[in-house]
């Protein structure tokens, strides 16, 4: 089994930064992808950023140059530095790890418990 623990998140005011993070712990061969998504009340779950393995990096159009995500294939963490931030940005994000467990076996996605991120005006 495998399990993701994501840290950070918080109140900020509005032009602030925060920095997420988000480690996988358990049965873990390798992580192909990592995700952050984001979902706000009322709204549907949202991409806010993804990495692969290679470290290529996608974002959001809306967090485009605000928001850098990076990892640790040593580790198997991924981190998420939010600056600039704004109050749409305000959701709870979620991390999301693509998991190979052992040699053949297929990979399998799973998702953090949330972290509460809120940007006052």
């Amino acid at each position: 089994q495998v399990q993701l623990v994501e840290s950070g998140g918080g109140l900020v005011q509005a032009g602030g930064s925060l920095d997420l993070s988000c480690a996988a712990s358990g049965s873990i061969l390798r992580v192909n992808n990592w995700g952050y998504y984001r979902q706000a009340p009322g709204q549907e779950r949202e991409l806010v950023a993804q990495i692969s393995r290679a470290g290529g990096e996608n974002y959001q159009d809306s967090v485009k140059g605000r928001v850098t995500i990076a990892r640790d294939n040593v580790l198997n963490i991924v981190y998420l530095r939010m600056a600039s931030l704004k109050p749409e940005d305000t959701a709870v994000y979620y991390c999301t790890a693509d998991v190979q467990p052992t040699d053949h076996a297929n990979y399998q996605t799973y998702w953090g418990q949330g972290t509460q991120v809120t940007v006052s005006s």
